[in-house]
Order: C-alpha cells, then sequence, then structure tokens
C-alpha cells in the first residue's frame, strides 16, 4: 500500500478491510473467532479489540505462510476444538457472512475434509489454481510460483477460503513443511495430505468474483470501495430509498435510511448516519455519525455528530459540528454554524449565525449575522435564549449570558447582561450624523462628488417642493374671484 497505515486498518465503506472480514465471520455466529496479526502487530491488534472486544489475537511468529498463521491461531483456541474452521483473510473486504453460510452448508452436508470456495477468472494471475482429478474432485492447489506451464493455463482460482475439519486441519498442518518457491508453510498443502489420508476435499464455486478479490493496492482498494458503494446503494433502493444519482452517492455499510426518503446528488452519508423516512438529503451534503428525523430536509451541509429533529430543515451552506440538537420542526439556514447547540422545537436560526455553547428555546427566532461570543480566550461559556424570545439582527451575545423567555434583543446590539422576561435589551450606541464631514475628511475622492452631485439635486428638489407647496397654498387660499381671503 506504500503506507504508514497497515493494509488491513485502510478502510472502504466506512469500514477498515479486517472490520469488513470479521464482520462477515461474525454473521456466522461462530463459537470461537480469533484474528491473526504479524505486520504493525500493536496498530492492528488495538483496532480488532476495540472493533470486536471478544475476537481472540494470535501473533504469527517468522515462520511465514498461510499455513503458519492458520497454526498459531489455533494455539490460541482450546486444545480439544471440534467442528467446522472457517479460514478466511483480512482483505476480502466483499466477502459475505452468506457465502461463508453456504460454504459451512456444503462442507457439512457432503461430509469433507476440507472444502475451498473457488472462482473462474479470465485472468488468473497471482492466483493459486485448483487441480482437479478426471472425476471432477479436488486433487489439489498449486500456488503460481510453482505452477507448471499447464497448470498456469487453469483459470479456477483458489479464493484461500476453507472450511476445514478441525482435527484433519490440526493433524494435516504438522505435516506441512517450507520446501517450496516462497520457503513458506502453505495452508494449501494440507488439501493433498487429507486426500492421502481418504478425506473427501470439495470445491464451492462461486460466480461473484468479487467476493474472492483481495486488496494488495491503492487501485484495488478503490475499486473495490466503488464496487461495494454499489451494492450498498442498490440495497437501499430495493428497500424503498430513493438515490438520484448512485454514482455520486456514498454511504457506508453502516448506515441505515428509512424508506421513501430520496438522497440528492454529491451526498456521502457516513458512519453510523441514520436517516428516517420521507427525508430529503443533499445535494452536496455530507452527514458523519449524525441522526435525522422523520420528514427533515438537509441540504447543501456538513454535520458531524448532530442530530436533527423530524419535520426540521437545515441548509444551504450550514455546518453542525458535534452537539447540535435541532428540534422537531426547527431550521438551522443558510451560513450557518453551531457547536454544542440545542435549539429547540420550531426554533429558527436562519442565516449568517455562529451558535456555539447555546440553548434556543423552542419557538425563539435568532436574526441575521448574531454571533453567540462563546470563548473569552481562556474558557468557553454557555448562552441560553428562552422560548418564543427575538434577537435581532447582527447581533453579538457575550457569553454567559441569559435571555429570559418571551424576551426581545434589539437589531445590532452587544449584549453583556440578562434580559427579563418581557424586556427588550438595546444595547448599541445613538446614531450622530455629522455634516460635512466628507468634505472636510475625504476632499477630492469619488465619495466628495456624490456627495455634491446629490446635495445638489437635493437642493434643487427642495426648491421645487417649495414652490409648488407655495402654489398649492395661494391657489387653495383664493377666494373664486381671485382675491385672497383675509
Amino acid at each position: 500500500m506504500k503506507s504508514a497505515t497497515p493494509k488491513v486498518l485502510h478502510r472502504i465503506g466506512g469500514r477498515t478491510l479486517v472490520g469488513h472480514a470479521i464482520a462477515a465471520a461474525r454473521g456466522l455466529a461462530p463459537q470461537h473467532l480469533a484474528v491473526v496479526v504479524r505486520h504493525e502487530r500493536d496498530l492492528v491488534a488495538a483496532h480488532i479489540s476495540e472493533f470486536d472486544p471478544d475476537a481472540v489475537i494470535a501473533d504469527q511468529d517468522d515462520v511465514k505462510g498461510t499455513g503458519r498463521a492458520t497454526e498459531c491461531a489455533l494455539d490460541v483456541l482450546p486444545g480439544d476444538l471440534t467442528g467446522t474452521v472457517l479460514v478466511t483473510y483480512g482483505d476480502v473486504p466483499l466477502l459475505t457472512a452468506d457465502t461463508l453460510r453456504s460454504l459451512v452448508d456444503e462442507h457439512q452436508s457432503t461430509e469433507s475434509a476440507v472444502t475451498v470456495i473457488t472462482a473462474h477468472l479470465d485472468d488468473p494471475t497471482g492466483y493459486g489454481r485448483v487441480l482437479r482429478d478426471a472425476d471432477g474432485s479436488v486433487s489439489g492447489i498449486v500456488e503460481q510460483k510453482d505452477a507448471t506451464p499447464d497448470q498456469l493455463a487453469i483459470t479456477e482460482i483458489n479464493s484461500g477460503i476453507y472450511a476445514f475439519d478441525a482435527q484433519t486441519l490440526r493433524d494435516n498442518l504438522a505435516k506441512v513443511g517450507t520446501d517450496n518457491a516462497q520457503g513458506e508453510k502453505y495452508l494449501t498443502d494440507v488439501l493433498g495430505h487429507a486426500r492421502d489420508d481418504g478425506g473427501r476435499v470439495s470445491a464451492h464455486l462461486i460466480a461473484d468474483l468479487w467476493q474472492t478479490e483481495g486488496v494488495n493496492d491503492r487501485v484495488q482498494l478503490a475499486r473495490l470501495g466503488r464496487e461495494l458503494n454499489r451494492r450498498t446503494a442498490e440495497r437501499w433502493m430495493r428497500e424503498g430509498v430513493t438515490i438520484v444519482d448512485p454514482e455520486t452517492t456514498w454511504v457506508d455499510v453502516d448506515v441505515t435510511i428509512g424508506r421513501d426518503s430520496t438522497v440528492l446528488p454529491n451526498t456521502q452519508l457516513l458512519g453510523a448516519t441514520t436517516i428516517g423516512e420521507r427525508t430529503t438529503i443533499g445535494p452536496d451534503t455530507t452527514l458523519t455519525d449524525t441522526e435525522v428525523g422523520d420528514g427533515a430536509e438537509v441540504k447543501r451541509t456538513e454535520a458531524l455528530l448532530a442530530e436533527i429533529g423530524p419535520d426540521a430543515t437545515v441548509g444551504p451552506f450550514s455546518y453542525l459540528r458535534p452537539g447540535t440538537v435541532l428540534g422537531a420542526g426547527g431550521k438551522i439556514g443558510g451560513f450557518v454554524e453551531t457547536k454544542n447547540a440545542t435549539i429547540g422545537e420550531g426554533a429558527k436560526v436562519p442565516h449568517l449565525t455562529y451558535a456555539g455553547d447555546v440553548t434556543i428555546g423552542a419557538g425563539a427566532n435568532i436574526g441575521a449575522g448574531t454571533i453567540f461570543a462563546n470563548y473569552d480566550g481562556v474558557k468557553k461559556h454557555h448562552t441560553t435564549v428562552g422560548k418564543h424570545s427575538f434577537v435581532g439582527s447582527n447581533s453579538v451575545l457575550v457569553a454567559p449570558v441569559d435571555i429570559a423567555d418571551g424576551a426581545y434583543v434589539g437589531a445590532g446590539s452587544a449584549v453583556t447582561d440578562g434580559v427579563e422576561p418581557g424586556q427588550i435589551a438595546v444595547a448599541r450606541g445613538r446614531q450622530r450624523n455629522i455634516d460635512g464631514w466628507v468634505e472636510r475628511a475625504r476632499a477630492g475622492t469619488k465619495t466628495h462628488a456624490a456627495a455634491q452631485e446629490a446635495s445638489a439635486a437635493k437642493s434643487l428638489g427642495d426648491k421645487a417642493t417649495g414652490d409648488a407647496e407655495a402654489s398649492t397654498r395661494h391657489t387653495d387660499n383664493a377666494t373664486s374671484e381671485g382675491q385672497a381671503n383675509a
């Protein structure tokens, strides 16, 4: 991967590659689940413990190969293990629990010692080839570097995913050596030993080649990521969700979307995001670990760890940071940023506002350009705006401050003290217009010229208005004979 991040910790669909592998295995409800680690052991083991605390970590030693890895896994499991043992890989993210279940079913129904998932590839380069007897049974698997030219022409490949009888696996791993081109202990060699002991080796052929494809570089990572996303989007569309443009819509595997919701182009639904029914999400929206209630509309918005209530509206160009809770029917409008903000039912923060560390009561209205000044340079402080209160445009509320229920803040105010119920707070200087300032301070500028022109026009207008008023007064005061009244 040419990365400081171990391969199996790279992500598609909101999960690491090894996370996908563990999720597929857990889908079978196994009695034991062991994960073998080696490269960047501590990083990988820490992630596994976080993702699946019940998984057992097995450390592979310096002996290379899939056979040795499997042997190390068995060493950390009970010594009297019986039944079916599945072996899968940490870099095959599209493998599903359903496929593993069908593998186990066929393995057990045929009473096989070993069953391997196989597939036919047009270009099998890099994969081990499946060797069959004349009757079609599996006689063995040969790795590419050990294959003859005739064997390299075989298109049926070994996926590396097996079901073993536990005792067969344990006994025959002890017989496997490292005498091969790679100097590795191959798991595939168990198949030949099992046949020599009279056991049946079966192949479980699957048509969905994506489930056998591994990730070895970032090109493959992106390719499998696109396919996983296509499958995820298709699954939700079949569940009653409209995704207008699946090619520009990215939905992580742990996201849920309610029926009759519409997802518009260029939208990303990430992490554990939950979308209710009858919602409209997008376009140009990214929601991460965010909850959206039924009937809500969210457009051109970025939200992280936020909660958007039913029938609420958000956007366009809104930024909801962690701790934002928007109540039912509430509104967060254009160019609004929120953080640790609880906005009550039906409350509105419509335009050009920063609302950080604030509680806004039900039905309150926050005017355009309002700033909740929550940081004094050392600590963050909280502001409360009561229910059905009104904050005028271009105001600054300097926390900590409480605006009571049913109160007003006049536009352009800088509020530093509390406001009681029924009061209006006006905290701004009285306007003062200074005559002649432009002529004195900006003489010769375009502004000065415009002022002179406007003043001249105003003088002419005032004179014309005065003459009209005088004429009207003269006419109104005259008698029918044209003589002025006494």
